[in-house]
C-alpha cells in the first residue's frame, strides 16, 4: 500500500466514511487548486475539514506519510547511528539519526536539535530504547525531529517490531519520493564512479584533524546507473558491496580503466533492485538510491506470470 492509499484508509476509517466518496472529496480538491497540490496533500485539506486532525493522534509507522508536519509515534530504536557533524553553505552543526520501529514497519529518524543529540551523546537514548516522538516531520521517507518536536523515553512495552527493511513492488513510472520500493528492471547505462575518502573508523568524511590525528583515509566509490522496467527509466546510485553486486571486483571499480573495459557487461543486466526513492536536492530530480540487488531467478518469473493470469 502507497503513502496515499495508507492515508486514504486512515481517513475512511477516522470518518467512517466509504473511500470512493473520499476519493470524489480528493479529487475535487485537486481540481479546485488547479492541481498545484499532491493526492497525499489534497487528502490532508479533506481530512482537516471532516474534522479529523492527525496532530494529537498516536500513528503507526506504517501510516505516516510525506508531508505530515507533526507526526506522533512510538517505537523501539533498533540502529543508532554515530552522531555526524556537518557544514553545508556555511552552516555548522550536528545530525544524529536512528531506525525506529514498531510492529508495522520501521523508519529512519533525523534529530537536528542540540537537545535530543545530547540524550544520544550521553546515552540515554540507545539501541533497544522504546521512545515517544511528538510533532515530528515526515519528508522523503524519514521522519525529521527539530526543536519543535519532543523525544522522550517512554515506559510502554512493546511486542515484536518490524527489523527488516521494508519495501513494495512498484512501477518505476508510479514512484514518488520517500518511498520503499523492489522493481525488476534492466541496467541500460552506467556512468564512471566517482570516489571520495572517509575516515576509517567513523566511516565519515576524511578531514583535516584525522590526517593531523595519524589516520589515513579509507577510499569509497559511489556509482550512478540508470535503470528500465519497461515503464520509466530512473538514475540510480550504488555503494560499496552493493557495486560489487553488478558483477564488478573492487580492483575494477577503483581503476577508471579496469572499470571501462567491464562496464559494457553490465549493460542490459536484469536483477530485482530494492532502495528508496528521493529527491536529489541539488537537482531537484527524483533518483533511486539502491541498497539491494537480487538476481532474477527463472523459477520466480513463471510465479509472476502464473499470478497475473
Amino acid at each position: 500500500m502507497d503513502n496515499y492509499e495508507k492515508l486514504l484508509d486512515r481517513i475512511c476509517r477516522s470518518a467512517k466514511v466509504e473511500k470512493e466518496e473520499i476519493e470524489r472529496k480528493v479529487e475535487a480538491k485537486k481540481a479546485k487548486l488547479s492541481g498545484l497540490i499532491s493526492k497525499e496533500g489534497a487528502a490532508q485539506i479533506v481530512a482537516a475539514e471532516l474534522g479529523i486532525n492527525f496532530d494529537n493522534e498516536r500513528m503507526k509507522i506504517s501510516e505516516l506519510v510525506d508531508g505530515m508536519k507533526r507526526a506522533n509515534v512510538l517505537g523501539k530504536i533498533i540502529k543508532l547511528s554515530p552522531v555526524r557533524e556537518f557544514n553545508k553553505n556555511g552552516r555548522e552543526g550536528k545530525v544524529a539519526s536512528f531506525t525506529l520501529a514498531d510492529e508495522s514497519s520501521n523508519i529512519r529518524v533525523a534529530l537536528w536539535d542540540t537537545n535530543h543529540i545530547d540524550l544520544v551523546e550521553k546515552g540515554e537514548i540507545k539501541e533497544e530504547s522504546i521512545v515517544e516522538i511528538s510533532g515530528g516531520g515526515v519528508r522523503n521517507g524519514e521522519l525529521h525531529l527539530s526543536s519543535f518536536g519532543e523525544l522522550k523515553l517512554s515506559k510502554e512495552t512493546l511486542g515484536e517490531v518490524v527489523t527488516q527493511a521494508m519495501s513494495s513492488q512498484a512501477k518505476l513510472k508510479d514512484v514518488r519520493p520517500g518511498q520503499n520500493i523492489k522493481t525488476r528492471a534492466l541496467i541500460v547505462h552506467a556512468f564512471e564512479p566517482k570516489y571520495f575518502e572517509v575516515n576509517p573508523e567513523t566511516g565519515r568524511k576524511f578531514t583535516e584533524a584525522d590526517k593531523n590525528n595519524g589516520l589515513r583515509p579509507k577510499k569509497k566509490a559511489l556509482l550512478s546507473i540508470t535503470i528500465d522496467d519497461g515503464t520509466e527509466t530512473i538514475r540510480s546510485v550504488l555503494f560499496g558491496e552493493h557495486i560489487n553486486k553488478l558483477g564488478l571486483t573492487d580492483e575494477e571499480i577503483f581503476s577508471i580503466e579496469g572499470y571501462n573495459k567491464k562496464k559494457d557487461s553490465i549493460i542490459g543486466e536484469e536483477k530485482y533492485f530494492s532502495g528508496q526513492i528521493r529527491t536529489n536536492q541539488m537537482f531537484n530530480t527524483t533518483e533511486f538510491t539502491i541498497n539491494g540487488i537480487d538476481e532474477v531467478k527463472p523459477e520466480e518469473l513463471v510465479k509472476e506470470l502464473e499470478a497475473k493470469n
